[in-house]
């Protein structure tokens, strides 16, 4: 997995060159973009790879991006789907800000399928359990849904909070990683 922080050399060099694929799941089309080594800048549940550049951190975004097939980067949303929930976890992930929201992406990768944390636990995880707010900064500011599941945070009280693609989406996500992990 990549995640980077705002003081590497890479921040500023974005990739030569984006690609995306798009694939349809149950809950709607799903859209990644991604570069020719598979690695996933931005990714959610839409038909619109404009949409997603655009979620892309600006240094690392490409002003066109590529409609390729998916190879690795779909195999792993259609494995997820058909019960590897894992398997978007395999694929690396390029996204850039400052230390703590680096920290909170790479946590949200280790939190797994059917246990949901709170924004509270995600802030521990990361490092700095006062950071609850920087928690939720965390999830808003994702741009590689699945693949990096903020999907799997909660409210303290179990409510589902937000989510980019709505909360049928997220509903629909978590209810599918808890039966399965029953």
């Amino acid at each position: 997995m990549t995640i980077e922080t705002a003081t590497t050399a890479a921040r500023t060099t974005p990739a030569a060159t984006l690609h995306w694929s798009g694939v349809d799941t149950p809950d709607g089309r799903f859209t990644a973009v991604f570069d020719d080594a598979g690695i996933v800048f931005a990714s959610g549940w839409t038909d619109d790879p404009d949409y997603l550049r655009v979620l892309i951190a600006p240094p690392l975004r490409t002003d066109e991006i590529t409609e390729v097939d998916g190879g690795d980067v779909i195999a792993a949303v259609d494995a997820y789907y058909a019960g590897d929930l894992a398997a978007p976890s395999q694929i690396p992930v390029r996204q850039t800000s400052g230390p703590f929201l680096t920290a909170a992406w790479a946590a949200l990768r280790e939190v797994p399928a059917g246990k949901p944390v709170t924004y509270t636990r995600l802030a521990e995880l990361a490092g700095n359990a006062a950071a609850v707010r920087g928690a939720a900064s965390c999830c808003a500011r994702n741009a590689a849904a699945l693949f990096v599941p903020c999907h799997r945070v909660v409210r303290t009280d179990g409510t589902l909070g937000g989510f980019r693609y709505g909360l049928d989406v997220k509903r629909s996500l978590l209810g599918r990683e808890a039966a399965a992990a029953a």
